[in-house]
């Protein structure tokens, strides 16, 4: 699958972009500022990819995230402006450790420290190398989501020369790169370190050595190879490649990178980045600096330790969008990862949807569902939420959608399968997340509770059958309303008297549902059926539930 081509933008944008606040545009301007000082005419976008692991959840926020500034940028400019978005792997790098992922670590042990794309395909015949198998594997996760995307390899990029004249001015100011370098490493580090990382032609091995000489006029290094040999390489024509650090202010003077943003964990770095490209003839990128994830326990999410959510794990309960919202929103605040987060993320996701067909051109570029969908945002009509849904599958225990549909259908004439296609693919990610996370905990009402609970279902008892959301509402405000314990003396109710406190509501969530909270009451009654309600505080009355 090749990569999507780039969305036409709608020119009704062009104009309120020009004031919009959303961070993509924050970020996009500075792209802005920085061609109009340069006079180039393309902006380059980079994000980078290290393929020692297959892709993740993180790789998916910052292709996404880019995109988002690349859209605002194009969006600032009308579109007259190029752009291009490289994903980079850093594929020359030699294989540190052995991911517990392969079939057979005796069988890698062997390509230690070798140049990923020199080490074997551990798992199929069919790439060339482990270094290929994880960028293949890489495009197709990115072809999924339908990211416009130019792939690029290291090795490729090295070995054609496409670095080599940046890699002959790092030969030339090797001592001002060191100069840099030196003083961020430990004592011990310092004797042996060099920016220049050789490739064996002994071993193959990518080598971590002092250099014995540097040649700037012959573009070269000299070293001692693994077999105790002097051994000389140029820099060019991928025999050498560089340290990961100064590799990353090298390749954003050697590509003329615009815009990168990285995570948390690399600002300190970020001067270094900045000054080797400066050092190598280069303008350094505008950057964009993102939080880290955190685990339900506030720890930073580790691929090591598997304390986060995978992107499968999050696209088997929700749908890619929910997940894209998720990104865009504060990318510079810490956000705990975890299964939890989902249902709400899935229904803030469809409410940006439809406040969309509502509002304005200068509102909708401001609209974070207009950022997800990168300026062209579908219609969706979703009539009922996903918190809504899994508290009907809480009461109901449904075995199969079609039980799901009945309720929906009942309360939504007209409304199927068939007719809401998004709606129907909601069901199945609600009926999956409820079974696998939704655990039910009630509890036996008091006396005052019990008492409530009584007069509810009388009201609802002389409700029609077919009753509104809000009747149902209303219906079970007046109940609370004479019930002093549920009086907030705070907030008036319509004949003038007390409102009612959220202490009630969430009592019937916790007595009949099982859980702590839940959607508005009315709705989850109507959905549910007004019968089926009644039956539920009968069982709750008669012990059943909490039993």
């Amino acid at each position: 699958m090749s990569p999507a081509a780039l969305p036409a933008l709608d020119p009704s944008f062009f104009e309120p972009a020009q004031n919009a606040r959303a961070w993509p545009f924050e970020e996009a301007r500075k792209i802005v500022k920085r061609l109009e000082k340069s006079g180039k005419g393309e902006a380059l976008f980079e994000t980078g990819y290290g393929p020692s692991g297959l892709p993740h959840i993180g790789t998916f926020g910052e292709v996404a995230r880019t995109t988002m500034v690349r859209t605002a940028f194009r969006l600032l400019t009308r579109d007259q402006i190029p752009t291009r978005l490289i994903c980079f792997s850093d594929d020359l790098d030699g294989m540190r450790k052995i991911p517990d992922t392969v079939p057979s670590k005796e069988a890698m042990e062997p390509h230690l420290q070798k140049p990923l794309t020199a080490v074997p395909d551990p798992w199929t015949n069919e790439y060339a190398s482990f270094g290929e198998h994880n960028n293949a594997m890489l495009r197709r996760f990115l072809d999924t989501f339908g990211f416009d995307y130019e792939f690029a390899s290291a090795t490729e990029y090295y070995r054609s020369g496409k670095f080599d004249t940046v890699l002959l001015r790092a030969a030339e100011r090797y001592d001002d790169i060191m100069k840099v370098m030196l003083p961020t490493l430990g004592a011990e580090r310092q004797a042996t370190y060099s920016p220049f990382l050789p490739i064996s032609p002994a071993s193959g091995r990518v080598l971590y050595v002092p250099m014995k000489e540097v040649n700037a006029k012959d573009g070269t290094i000299t070293f001692t190879d693994e077999d105790g040999r002097d051994t000389t390489l140029p820099v060019t024509g991928g025999n050498v490649k560089l340290q990961w650090k100064p590799d990353f202010g090298m390749r954003w003077a050697a590509l003329g990178v615009d815009f990168e943003m990285f995570g948390k964990d690399h600002q300190s770095n970020q001067v270094i980045y900045d000054r080797i490209c400066a050092i190598l003839g280069g303008t350094p990128p505008e950057h964009y600096v993102y939080e880290l994830f955190l685990d339900a326990e506030g720890q930073k999410i580790s691929k090591s330790k598997g304390n986060g959510l995978t992107i499968d794990e999050w696209l088997t309960y929700a749908p890619t969008e929910s997940l894209g919202l998720y990104m865009f929103q504060k990318p510079r605040v810490a956000k705990r990862l975890h299964f939890d987060v989902i249902p709400r993320a899935v229904d803030e996701y469809f409410t940006h949807v439809a406040a969309f067909e509502r509002q304005d051109a200068a509102a909708r570029v401001e609209n974070p569902a207009f950022h997800v969908h990168f300026g062209n945002v579908p219609k969706v009509d979703m009539p009922v939420t996903f918190s809504l849904l899994l508290n009907l599958a809480t009461a109901s225990n449904p075995e199969t959608p079609e039980v799901m549909w009945g309720y929906i259908s009942a309360h939504v004439p007209g409304v199927s399968a068939k007719t809401h296609p998004h709606l129907d693919a909601l069901v199945s990610y609600a009926l999956r997340y409820f079974r696998d996370f939704v655990e039910k905990t009630y509890r036996a009402p008091d006396d005052v509770e019990r008492a409530a609970l009584e007069a509810l279902s009388s009201a609802f008892a002389a409700l029609p059958p077919d009753a509104s959301n809000e009747d149902i509402q209303n219906a079970s405000l007046d109940v609370a309303r004479v019930i002093e314990r549920y009086q907030d003396h705070s907030k008036k109710s319509p004949t003038g008297g007390p409102g009612v406190s959220g202490d009630f509501f969430q009592m019937l969530y916790q007595v009949l549902i099982g859980q702590e909270r839940g959607p508005r009451f009315g709705s989850f009654a109507a959905l549910y059926g007004i019968d089926n309600t009644r039956q539920l505080i009968a069982d709750a009355l008669a012990g059943k539930l909490a039993g």
